[in-house]
């Protein structure tokens, strides 16, 4: 213990070691912020996208910070409601019929057209009948007639499907043409205005509406094609991946090198049984065993967690411990042990085993990137847990839905580069505990 402790204290002499201190400590701390702001519970439920959480999102939407690096102002989503300004309703009776004229105003200054407009209305009483007419004023004076028809209780209104009003605007998309003046290329900016009149023949009913003009940017890490803000993903992927990562790599290297302490103790049997089944289980394709258990058994990640460590304690990590036993068995220190009466179970666990275990560290670090991309792996394949949020979902949602061909880079880039921070600070901070415990790699 005390020479593993000297040589966590010499890591301060390698800058390498501590960027990758720095970048574990970095996901460490965004793990623990993640658990704390987004339980586990609502993190599944907000990825499944359950009862339109997401509706007020965009599809397809850039993370807010391309606004930086452009000299155009990008468009952001607008939200106006009804029921947030009372202003905005003027309601009048004509004995058993009621009139309501709703106006919704907003200002659009962006310097590019959003990418859908929607509206969503509310109806007090089910069943009766109400009719209105929908009216979009721009800022040059022009009123737009939209459409006219019946309003059930809870009902929406594409105003970007709506293929007659394509026609009327010239074939243009109405989120293009509501917002642009004549053949001008660039949105028009200004005051905007969006008017309902309906009249329903319920003196007691009511109409409440929404109108969502939706943008091209949202949140620090965008949207996908269901408008889930990838910001969930992003941020649960860094506790799954040190999560499935610490624990592969902690139960694989303990158990592969026990194994091979027992294996060289004992001696005969035993340990020509260990050698002849990790001989079989290196021939057999990790990967493909891992595919078939996700697509035959079960997509869990604690399912995949265990045939991943239960696959890499016969691997080939075996024979380099037994390598390493081999000359430990033959010490001085155990022919003593052996002498003073010490039974082979003492033996292993009291002095074969803490002499290994230095050389152990290094490798358990720079085995935990491994499993990371074996996670990422499975779930760009399809093959994890559906309803986990992880890089590797992100990058398989994106695959799918051709996210490079669309030039939806961010889809990509980002959970990729996190990916790759994540490898890249083990891998540092593995190589260089090497070269500490490594007794050959210390004279170079």
């Amino acid at each position: 213990m005390s020479s593993i402790l000297r040589g966590l204290k010499e890591l301060k002499n390698y800058p390498s070691a501590m960027v990758g201190l720095a970048i574990i400590a970095f996901l460490v701390v965004l793990s623990i912020y993640t658990v704390i702001t987004i339980p586990y519970s609502e993190a599944v439920k907000l990825w499944r996208g359950a009862d339109q959480i997401w509706i007020e999102n965009p599809r397809f939407a850039r993370p807010v910070f391309f606004d930086w690096f452009t000299p155009k102002k990008l468009a952001r989503t607008i939200i106006v409601d009804s029921r947030n300004n009372p202003n905005a309703k003027i309601v009048n009776q004509y004995g058993e019929d009621v009139e309501i004229i709703i106006t919704l105003e907003f200002d659009f200054l962006y310097d590019e057209f959003p990418t859908e407009i929607t509206l969503f209305m509310n109806k007090k009483i089910p069943g009766s009948d109400m009719y209105a007419t929908f009216y979009w004023e721009t800022p040059d004076g022009r009123r737009i007639n939209l459409r006219r028809g019946s309003i059930k209780t809870r009902d929406s209104y594409e105003i970007s499907q709506d293929t007659a009003l394509r026609r009327r605007l010239g074939g243009k998309d109405a989120h293009v043409g509501l917002f642009s003046a004549g053949d001008n290329k660039k949105p028009l900016k200004g005051k905007y205005r969006f008017v309902i009149e309906a009249v329903s023949f319920d003196p007691e009913d009511d109409l409440d509406v929404r109108l969502i003009v939706y943008g091209t940017i949202h949140g620090i890490a965008g949207t996908d094609h269901l408008r889930r803000d990838l910001k969930i993903a992003l941020f649960w992927g860094a506790p799954i991946a040190l999560i499935f990562g610490l624990l592969a790599a902690v139960g694989t290297t303990a158990l592969t090198m026990l194994i091979a302490a027992i294996g060289v103790w004992y001696r005969g049997v035993v340990d020509g049984l260990i050698q002849r089944i990790t001989e079989v289980r290196m021939i057999l394709p990790t990967l493909v065993i891992l595919i078939m258990v996700g697509m035959f058994y079960s997509r869990s990640i604690w399912v995949i967690l265990g045939t991943v460590v239960v696959l890499g304690v016969f691997g080939s990590g075996i024979k380099v411990y037994r390598a390493m036993f081999l000359q430990v068995r033959e010490m001085p220190y155990i022919e003593a042990a052996q002498a003073y009466g010490a039974r082979g179970g003492r033996i292993v666990f009291k002095y074969m085993l803490p002499r290994i275990i230095p050389m152990l560290i290094p490798a358990f670090v720079t085995e935990v990137p491994a499993f990371v991309f074996l996670e990422a792996t499975l779930a760009f394949l399809g093959i994890s847990d559906p309803v986990v949020p992880t890089w590797g979902k992100i990058l398989y949602d994106a695959q799918s839905k051709g996210a490079l061909y669309m030039g939806h880079y961010y889809w990509v880039v980002i959970p990729s580069v996190l990916l790759i921070i994540t490898g890249l600070g083990f891998s540092m901070l593995g190589f260089a505990l090497d070269r500490i415990f490594n007794p050959r790699l210390r004279r170079m």
